[in-house]
């Protein structure tokens, strides 16, 4: 059951202040989430730049007499666009709300010129994740504490989301077909327009061989020389890549926690897509889907409520390794290892909850039926788990 993006409500409230700017992945329904705020409004305006009539109006502004609702799409693709939106609001900021979406990250545009500090909050929207697709409230409890898990939750909804990502296109459908061609559709999008449009990229069908390269080794601890040497190209390219992927959502990097309890690694990160269903192994597929729950818990933490949370991995030189640890203040909070079946305590996840302390511990397991605790530590079906953090 569907009702709307689960940031709907703390965007509407924040635009009564400030100007709201929402990133995300192409087609993952930003401009959707804009049309649905722009429905409630008297009056509204939606101006994109990718139009050349958009661009037009965008450089010489003629804005509603009325109080409005102004979504300004792609404007980071507008050089000098800070400048401009800084202008506009400090104008019109007592009639007008400016909404300024893009695929691309937007804190990345915010860097140097004209500061726009104090003038906006930053909002990164998801696919849709088991709450959202159940047309469940984000769950914005305080971290550092204990997890609240519904009692019921439908392991139908895990096995979809496994089966066809959590883009709204695809997902709506209910169709693997549908799926394959927009992926495709997207992919080819993806590539020849955003990352065209955010860098002058010489070697486009290089980055291609990154993407695949990348989708090949999701949830291992990434080489990047060994990378390299696949690609034969520099360190300093390849970082470049990385971030032009970072940056257009396409990829996240977890970075290992470090920590002087443990021989830690410090800079080998684990990469995960935005677009799990991508993937074709079942084990990559599922422990990005915990990433991407996990992740997005984070961020709606941060958006929406402040927090400082992150997600990191646990890995020691001597090969253990737990697939995910949440820092609150850069505290353990939660330390998760994702399994397809088993439902024994993977000794790994016994052994950094020892060292670090770290006060909530789980194992969730994809094709589990039992929720128990084990030594301190609950082993739980995804579809429970899921249902509780996003």
């Amino acid at each position: 059951m569907l009702t709307g993006r689960s940031i709907e409500a703390p965007i509407r409230g924040d635009l009564r202040k400030k100007m709201v700017f929402l990133g995300g992945p192409r087609q993952v329904g930003k401009t959707s989430l804009a049309r649905r705020l722009m429905a409630d409004e008297a009056s509204a305006v939606y101006l994109t730049w990718d139009r050349a009539e958009d661009r037009r109006r965008i450089r010489h502004p003629e804005w509603p007499a009325a109080s409005s609702l102004v979504v300004l799409d792609e404007l980071h693709k507008f050089r000098g666009w800070k400048r401009w939106i800084k202008g506009e609001f400090d104008r019109h900021r007592e009639l007008h709300r400016f909404l300024v979406t893009g695929s691309a990250r937007m804190d990345v545009f915010r860097r140097g010129g004209d500061s726009l500090q104090g003038r906006y909050h930053h909002y990164r929207l998801h696919p849709f994740s088991y709450r959202e697709a159940e047309g469940l409230p984000l769950n914005l409890m305080p971290p550092g504490g204990a997890l609240e898990f519904p009692a019921r939750a439908r392991t139908e909804v895990v096995d979809a989301l496994m089966r066809l990502g959590g883009f709204p296109e695809p997902w709506l459908s209910g169709s693997e077909r549908t799926l394959r061609r927009w992926q495709k559709e997207r992919m080819e999008r993806f590539f020849r327009e955003d990352v065209r449009d955010l860098e002058a990229v010489r070697d486009l069908s290089a980055i291609e061989t990154l993407a695949d390269l990348i989708a090949a080794r999701v949830s291992a601890p990434l080489s990047l020389n060994a990378l390299r040497e696949d690609l034969e190209v520099s360190h300093g390219a390849l970082k470049h890549w990385l971030d032009v992927l970072d940056r257009l959502y396409h990829l996240f990097l977890v970075r290992p926690f470090a920590h002087r309890a443990v021989r830690s690694l410090k800079k080998m990160p684990k990469a995960y897509l935005w677009d799990h269903a991508l993937l074709t192994s079942e084990a990559s597929r599922f422990e990005n889907l915990v990433a991407s729950h996990l992740l997005k818990m984070c961020h709606a933490l941060e958006d929406c409520e402040g927090y400082a949370v992150e997600l990191t991995y646990l890995r020691d030189r001597d090969g253990r390794e737990v697939d995910f640890l949440v820092l609150n203040g850069g505290k353990p909070w939660l330390a998760v290892e994702a399994k397809l079946s088993d439902e024994a305590v993977d000794p790994s996840l016994r052994y950094f909850r020892d060292r670090l302390k770290i006060p909530f511990s789980f194992q969730v397991v994809r094709n589990g039926r039992k929720d128990v605790v084990k030594d301190g530590i609950r082993v739980l079906p995804a579809a429970t788990f899921l249902s509780g953090i996003a």
